[in-house]
C-alpha cells in the first residue's frame, strides 16, 4: 500500500501514512487551487496556444482584443483559479502565438475558430463568452449562433459598436509614428518599451498603476517594427468589417455588456444597441476604469462573471425594459 488523503479537523487534507509507504506524510489544502495549463491545440483548423483551467460551474471562454493576446486574461484566470472555475484563454488567429489569418475577410475567420473553441470547452453547450474590445465583438457574434446553446455572452467593451475613434488614436500615436518611421533599426527592447507605453497611455484610466509585467506581456508579442507594422495593416484591414457586424435580434441567451467608465477607445454609447435588441440584456458601468477591466478591475469583473447569468426569475423581473447600473472598480 502508498498513500492516501483524509480530512483533517482544520479544514485541510492530511496524507496519512498507510503499511508499506516509503514518503514522509505531506499536508497539503482540501481545496486546491487549479493549475493553469498553457498547451498548444488546433482549433478550427487553427494552431494557437490557450490558458486552460479545470474546474466546475458552466464553462468561461476570454476572448482577447487587437493586437493582444491570451495573456490578457491571466490575472482573471487566477481569481478564477481560486474559485475553481473552468475557463479557456486563447490567442486568435493572427495574434499572439496563433498562425496567422488567412487571406480575405477577417471576422468570419474568427468566428469559425471561435466556434471550435467553444465546442472544445463545452462540448455540451452551456459555455459563457466573454471577449474584450475585438473578442467582444466576436463573442456578440458567437451568441448570434443559437445551435452553440451558448449560458450566456459578456461583452468587454466590444468592438463594431462606437468604436472608430480606436485606430485613429493608436496610428496617430507620437511614439508609435516615430518609432515605425527610425531611420535606422531599433532593438527589440526599445520597439517593445515604445509598445508598451503606447498600450499603457491608451488601454488605461491609470496608466501609471498598471504592473509592469502586464505591460512587458503585452509587448513581448511585438518586438520588432516589421512586427508592429503588420498588426497596424492587419486593423486597417478589419476596420470595414467593424462597421456594425452584427445580428442582435438572433441572440436569444443572456447578456451582459461591461464598460470602463474611462474608455479612451471603444464610445461606451454603443451598448444602447445592443440593449434595446437584446431581451433582458443590460449594463455595467464600472467607475474609474479603461478599456481592459481584465487587468484594471479584475476582481469587479470576475464577481460579474461568477454572478453570472442571472437566475431566471431576476432576469424576467427586467426582460420588459433595459437596464443600466455603476460600479465601482475597487
Amino acid at each position: 500500500m502508498g498513500w492516501k488523503f483524509i480530512n483533517a479537523d482544520d479544514g485541510e487534507a492530511r496524507a496519512a501514512r498507510v503499511p508499506g509507504a516509503r514518503r514522509p506524510p505531506l499536508v497539503v489544502p482540501s481545496k486546491l487551487v487549479q493549475p493553469l495549463v498553457e498547451h498548444w491545440p488546433t482549433l478550427g483548423g487553427v494552431e494557437t496556444r490557450a490558458l486552460e483551467l479545470e474546474g466546475h460551474g458552466a464553462p468561461l471562454l476570454l476572448l482577447h482584443g487587437w493586437a493582444d493576446s491570451a495573456d490578457t486574461w491571466r490575472l482573471a484566470l487566477d481569481r478564477l483559479a481560486r474559485r475553481g472555475r473552468r475557463a479557456l484563454a486563447v490567442d486568435l488567429p493572427g495574434f499572439g502565438d496563433a498562425a496567422a489569418l488567412a487571406p480575405g475577410p477577417i471576422l468570419p475567420q474568427l468566428d469559425g475558430f471561435a466556434r471550435a473553441a467553444v465546442e472544445y470547452v463545452a462540448p455540451q453547450g452551456g459555455a459563457i463568452v466573454c471577449g474584450n474590445s475585438l473578442g467582444g465583438c466576436v463573442a456578440l457574434r458567437l451568441a448570434e449562433q443559437t445551435d452553440l446553446g451558448l449560458g450566456g455572452v459578456v461583452p468587454v467593451a466590444p468592438a463594431g459598436l462606437d468604436m472608430a475613434r480606436w485606430f485613429m488614436l493608436v496610428e496617430r500615436d507620437v511614439v508609435l509614428r516615430a518609432l515605425l518611421a527610425a531611420p535606422v533599426p531599433l532593438p527589440g527592447f526599445a520597439v517593445r518599451r515604445a509598445v508598451g507605453e503606447v498600450y499603457r497611455r491608451l488601454a488605461f484610466a491609470h496608466p501609471g498603476g498598471v504592473d509592469p509585467r502586464v505591460v512587458a506581456t503585452f509587448a513581448r508579442h511585438l518586438g520588432d517594427r516589421g512586427s508592429v507594422a503588420r498588426r497596424l495593416a492587419l486593423g486597417r484591414r478589419l476596420l470595414p468589417e467593424l462597421r456594425w457586424p452584427f445580428r442582435p435580434e438572433r441572440i436569444a441567451c443572456p447578456a451582459l455588456l461591461v464598460w470602463g467608465a474611462r474608455d479612451l477607445m471603444v464610445f461606451q454609447t454603443g451598448a444602447r444597441r445592443i440593449i434595446d435588441a437584446v431581451d433582458g440584456a443590460r449594463l455595467v458601468v464600472i467607475d474609474d476604469c479603461g478599456h481592459c477591466p481584465q487587468i484594471e478591475a479584475t476582481e469587479r469583473l470576475c464577481d460579474l462573471l461568477l454572478d453570472f447569468p442571472e437566475p431566471s426569475a431576476q432576469r424576467a423581473s427586467r426582460s420588459s425594459s433595459a437596464w443600466i447600473a455603476r460600479s465601482d472598480s475597487a
